[in-house]
């Protein structure tokens, strides 16, 4: 997408004017006409609103929020073909706050003129600060344009919101394996694709798409690759694929949302019990280059959070872990994370320490800090001692009835009881 602006009526290009000869595959293979838009089902269809948007015109500003290659500039483009509004596109990556005060300018004049609305498509819309993003609000509050953020972040935490509150959020899912089998069969089909250039099987096709992770540029990409290593009139075998597909690379950056998902899937997985899952997310994780200190850190955050008292040799476990990664570091020592997530999700469960901590600190945090009762206070000078520092104060060892009698809280909180079981050596309740 290009860093500047573009306007349909006055001289620039179409948003679906077909791309270059020598284009990438996926860009030549971007669809033109709804009939060509595979996927997302819940946008298409009688009633849906990429089709009421197409048939009756855009009514609302739209945020569009999914995974890449999901289809979120594609439905811009139709969008924007299909309206009578003056339309303009803009890159977060390369466009600031000059070039956006300057569009919206001249829309404020073309509404004044001609009454006629800008569309404004904002591609990586969460790289704007907020600075930016609020530049759009009077100019959507007035109706002089509307708006079309394409986002691979979560709206919720990368959109300001004054903003999202006056746009509807539209989400796209990855792509199924047939929506990406059939959109690779598009392009094997397509003159402005691969047509009689190559061919291909249904398992090459739907091992393509297994690489892929819901993304279509990136399933046509792996084809276009593929392509390049076969003859003209040749077929993609699974020599041509094991070249092409190389290592996957899998979706997962360590500051967005998908970081969060999948240390979220773990933990879950762990606190469920669920040996299995934890391997398969843990290994997502490190398969993807995740830190894995950061996954250590984790890791002992589950033994004291999920296993706690109910098993203290987890918190034992996970130190050693860290320990003999330290030592081994990578690859050698991710073995040691292995068996730490799967001791975990093995060992019986309690969450008292996690409770009663909690219950703890709003304790302090609510009620007043009394101060230390005099008996548990140390005596170590005469002084202390005449004014009562000690007095009272029962050895548990020598008098066991102590541990019943003497209370040990404060006035205000005493008899209060954090953990399920007053014996304090317990391992807690499951």
């Amino acid at each position: 997408m290009s860093g500047g602006l573009f306007d349909q009526e006055e001289g620039g290009p179409d948003p679906l004017d077909a791309a270059p000869a020598d284009a990438p595959l996926a860009e030549r293979m971007r669809p033109r006409r709804l009939e060509e838009y595979v996927g997302q089902r819940h946008l298409v269809g009688p009633g849906k609103l990429l089709s009421c948007a197409l048939a009756e015109g855009l009514a609302q500003s739209l945020i569009l929020w999914g995974p890449p290659g999901s289809g979120k500039t594609t439905v811009a483009r139709l969008i924007a073909a299909g309206t009578q509004a003056r339309f303009v596109s803009f890159s977060a990556v390369l466009s600031g706050i000059k070039e956006i005060k300057a569009v919206m300018a001249e829309a404020a004049r073309e509404r004044a003129r001609s009454g006629r609305r800008t569309l404004v498509f904002i591609d990586e819309i969460h790289r704007f600060n907020k600075a930016q993003q609020d530049a759009f609000l009077p100019h959507v509050e007035r109706g002089d344009i509307l708006l079309i953020g394409a986002t691979t972040e979560n709206p919720s935490f990368e959109v300001v919101g004054p903003l999202l509150s006056r746009a509807r959020t539209v989400v796209l899912e990855p792509l199924g394996l047939a929506d990406l089998v059939a959109i690779q069969r598009q392009a094997l089909a397509a003159a402005h694709g691969l047509a009689a250039r190559i061919s291909a099987p249904q398992a090459a096709l739907e091992r393509i798409a297994r690489a892929s992770d819901g993304d279509a540029r990136r399933a046509l990409t792996l084809l276009e690759t593929a392509a390049s290593l076969v003859p003209e009139g040749g077929v993609v075998d699974d020599d041509v694929l094991a070249d092409a597909l190389q290592r996957k690379t899998l979706r997962q950056d360590k500051s967005g949302e998908e970081h969060y998902n999948l240390i979220s899937a773990l933990h879950k997985s762990v606190r469920n019990s669920d040996a299995d899952a934890s391997l398969y997310w843990l290994t997502r994780l490190l398969e993807a280059g995740e830190d894995r200190r950061f996954l250590l850190r984790r890791l002992v955050r589950m033994a004291v959070e999920d296993v706690g008292l109910a098993d203290p040799e987890a918190l034992r476990v996970t130190l050693d872990a860290w320990a003999a990664w330290d030592r081994l570091g990578t690859p050698e020592g991710e073995l040691a994370l292995v068996q730490a997530a799967a001791y975990l999700a093995r060992a019986p469960k309690s969450n008292a320490l996690y409770v009663a901590y909690g219950e703890a600190r709003k304790d302090v945090r609510e009620t007043e800090a009394e101060p230390v009762p005099l008996h548990l206070r140390n005596a170590t000078t005469k002084l202390m001692r005449e004014v009562g520092y000690g007095k009272g104060y029962r050895y548990a060892h020598d008098d066991p009835d102590a541990r019943n009698e003497m209370e040990c809280l404060p006035s205000e909180l005493s008899g209060r009881h954090y953990f399920p079981d007053e014996d304090p050596s317990s391992p807690g309740s499951p």
